[in-house]
């Protein structure tokens, strides 16, 4: 793979350089969870969830901006990235339960939860269960409040085939699904998630986690109104003109529920706004976190 001249190379590592970070395993009630993590323990904590197929990655161009004024966690929840696979199908009380196991076990009472797709959807049934231990919430594209048969099928049809064959053209159009610009998405980031789906055992992991997918297993698992209406954490809802999930009306739907909610819509950004454009994401989301 070649890069042009004209196109500036873009790499995960360059978006570490200067950083001090840590990548390492934590042991979160048995399940072992990798993280990347940056910024001072005596910093408000922040939590940041990937979304379906994903991992830690998703937020690597935020951890700098982030970590000056957190200690923040880019956390592979259960069943993906390189945290372990248990043989559990993958619904929300599940990742929900996990991410209190990971904040048991690194010592963190309260934090604020960011969450992108999938992982808004688990910010906020954990803000719902845990209301106590949630300072500030962010969803981010997030799921949890419709099911639309063609993207539901869109996402296991893409997600599928680039775990049973993690090409680099599967696992490019996998990324792709998550931009509005599609040269956003690197070489690098290919060859990251590459690794990642190439893993023994990932068609079975992303089979159980694909179950919100389904339709019965989906509808059990979604809040309802009134459940939007209950979370009590100061909220951002953002979305994008591109979402390719879902327009950002029913994100403003979303905000107009929960009782202290912010709509905010980023221009020409897709499913990946935090990756796609960090500077502005970084700026609305720190505004948003530190009450600015």
């Amino acid at each position: 793979m070649q890069t042009s001249v004209n196109k500036p190379y873009s790499s995960i590592w360059m978006d570490l350089m200067g950083i001090p970070f840590t990548q390492g395993y934590i042991d979160a009630k048995g399940v072992r969870t990798r993280y990347l993590y940056s910024g001072a323990k005596d910093k408000p904590a922040l939590f940041l969830l990937h979304g379906t197929g994903g991992h830690a990655e998703a937020y690597i161009r935020n951890l700098d901006a982030h970590s000056k004024h957190f200690a923040t966690w880019a956390i592979d929840m259960i069943g993906c990235g390189m945290t372990d696979k248990p043989p559990v199908d993958l619904e929300i009380a599940v990742y929900v339960r996990h991410l209190c196991d990971v904040m048991d076990a690194l010592g963190v009472e309260t934090a604020s939860i960011s969450g992108e797709s999938l992982g808004g959807w688990v910010a906020a049934r954990f803000a719902l269960d845990f209301p106590n231990r949630v300072d500030r919430l962010v969803l981010n594209t997030a799921g949890g409040a419709w099911s639309n048969p063609e993207v539901m099928q869109r996402v296991k049809s893409l997600s599928m085939a680039a775990v049973e064959d993690p090409s680099w053209e599967r696992i490019r159009t996998r990324l792709e699904f998550l931009v509005h610009d599609k040269s956003k998405v690197s070489d690098d980031l290919v060859a990251t998630r590459r690794a990642i789906y190439a893993q023994p055992g990932m068609v079975d992991a992303m089979r159980r986690a694909l179950v919100l997918q389904e339709m019965d297993v989906r509808r059990h698992n979604l809040l309802t109104p009134d459940d939007w209406k209950k979370i009590r954490a100061s909220t951002l809802v953002l979305w994008t003109s591109h979402d390719p999930t879902a327009p950002a009306s029913e994100g403003e739907k979303i905000s107009k529920l929960i009782p202290n909610a912010k709509f905010v819509v980023m221009e020409d950004c897709g499913h990946w706004p935090q990756y796609e454009d960090p500077q502005l994401f970084n700026r609305i989301h720190l505004d948003f976190l530190l009450g600015r």
